[in-house]
């Protein structure tokens, strides 16, 4: 493209936008403000771009949006936070955090896990950046060769994906991800309105947010399963692991890339998101690991595939957003309106009108980055000493922040009681080793599966052919077919190998 031509120029211009007093004050101030929602169970990035969005009408545009960037990218990357310390991913994108990140904190880590997190998420954000700057126009069209198909297999993917990784046999990981998409059909339906599972109750019309529900299944269920040992003392956290966290998080430099890159592809397509991206680099990172039994345990080469994949997302889902002006996200949603404020509009014309704001877009994500590594590793000590308290203190600021947080969505108090009711069923439920990262995941993917598989079958006369003649589509079903059956084969080639040895 044209402002490729002269690059040089252009990031100076940019510069100019970028690198004033006010404009690094506001990026610290994003970033900061991020990482309070992101870490805060019930506070979402959503919520946080919603809010701040009109107080930048005074901003001129490049520095409200590299502000709203700055908020963006620190809220995703601080849901790690709560899912170290008291297993409540902050976002659904951290839900694969959990799985190394709570057993580190459990055995007196919470330091190292959090540098680990922080240093893997610059790492990811950057190589996602990298990737906007340079490949944003190819990924853009590739992504509109991606129909309502591909869309309703990538969903069974990533449930299937979250089944295989997650604590528990394979089939319970499924039985968890179909309650998950059940949960999903609670509301009115997508396409034509009608009320499903609601029983005569209007706060049930929308369906069940997905963030109490995420409240409820970790949050109030780890204080159910406190309740029943009042014995287990707290945790003594050693947080003098920080600084050495850094040198190991680069251990796994080609964990990470790859991750990287899989966030990235996963993220430019419009309604993906992170979540899936964590979960399906985590995946791809416990089957290439050469020491997998350590996943699930505290694994940091775990825990840095889960945080690289989620905080490259964001990279990516910018890409059709800016160069398409689709959001790939609800995060880039409320972008695209803050963009349109300040009277511009997302697209091809954007590059080539503004070409200095956008690179003052990508010098101001690569600002954001460098503060989210300083204020996350300064914080990491501070985070980990507030779960050093004696438990019953800690479990009671967690289950009023449980409370407080599945509130503030709405202002309801029926959401606090779902949440306990959430909590209540999930605390069984890990009674009989069903866990809960695949019910949330089914509640968030639910609506993408759904509706694009009735759009597809629509499009195709009822006809469900489409699905095994297009090829990405193919792949992607030989792909989940190969996961569902891959401990089979596994076990057939080692008695074969066991035989031919005997």
């Amino acid at each position: 493209m044209e402002y490729l031509s002269n690059l040089g120029e252009l990031y100076l211009s940019g510069a100019g936008q970028v690198f004033t007093p006010r404009a690094l004050l506001l990026i610290l101030a994003g970033t900061l403000l991020g990482i309070v929602f992101g870490a805060l169970p019930g506070l979402s990035s959503t919520m946080a771009l919603a809010l701040f969005t009109p107080l930048t009408f005074a901003m001129s545009p490049a520095e409200a949006i590299v502000f709203l960037i700055a908020l963006y990218i620190s809220s995703v990357y601080a849901g790690a936070v709560a899912a170290i310390l008291v297993n409540i991913p902050g976002t659904p994108s951290s839900i694969a955090t959990s799985f190394d990140g709570y057993p580190l904190s459990q055995r007196g880590e919470a330091g190292r896990a959090i540098g680990v997190a922080t240093v893997a998420s610059v790492i990811g954000g950057a190589i996602g950046l990298v990737v906007l700057m340079v490949g944003s126009p190819l990924l853009a069209q590739m992504a509109r060769r991606i129909g309502s198909w591909e869309y309703a297999i990538l969903a069974l993917l990533a449930l299937t994906l979250i089944s295989y990784v997650s604590p528990g046999t394979m089939l319970r990981g499924l039985i968890a991800g179909t309650l998950g998409l059940l949960i999903a059909t609670i509301g009115s339906d997508l396409i034509l309105g009608y009320p499903r599972f609601t029983f005569g109750t209007s706060e049930l019309v929308g369906g069940l947010d997905v963030v109490v529900l995420m409240i409820g299944l970790f949050g109030f269920a780890e204080v159910f399963s406190e309740l029943e040992n009042t014995a287990r003392p707290s945790v003594k956290q050693r947080v003098h692991g920080v600084a050495r966290s850094v040198r190991e998080t680069f251990t796994h430099t080609k964990t990470i890339v790859r991750s990287s890159l899989i966030g990235v592809g996963i993220g430019v397509l419009p309604g993906a998101g992170g979540s899936i991206a964590s979960i399906a680099a985590y995946g791809v990172s416990l089957r290439t690991s050469r020491k997998p039994q350590e996943y699930g345990k505290g694994s940091t080469e775990g825990l840095s595939a889960a945080e690289s994949s989620n905080n490259a997302s964001v990279g990516g889902a910018l890409v059709p957003m800016m160069t398409l002006g689709i959001p790939g996200d609800p995060m880039t949603a409320v972008l695209i309106g803050a963009l349109m404020i300040h009277g511009l509009a997302p697209g091809p014309q954007l590059y080539a009108n503004n070409p200095a704001f956008v690179s003052a877009i990508f010098l101001g994500y690569l600002v954001a980055l460098v503060f989210m590594l300083i204020v996350g590793l300064l914080a990491a000590r501070p985070y980990a000493r507030l779960v050093s308290f004696p438990r019953p203190y800690v479990m009671g600021v967690i289950a009023l922040l449980c409370v407080v947080g599945s509130y503030s969505i709405q202002n309801s108090i029926f959401d606090v009681w779902v949440a306990v009711a959430a909590g209540f069923a999930g605390y069984l439920l890990k009674k009989v080793h069903i866990y809960p990262a695949p019910i949330v995941l089914g509640v968030v993917l639910g609506p993408l599966l759904e509706h694009n598989l009735r759009r597809a079958l629509f499009l195709g006369d009822g006809s469900i052919m489409p699905f095994f003649t297009r090829p990405i589509s193919l792949l992607l079903i030989l792909t989940i077919i190969l996961l569902l059956f891959s401990s089979q084969i596994g076990q057939r080639l080692r008695r074969r190998d066991a035989g031919s040895r005997a």
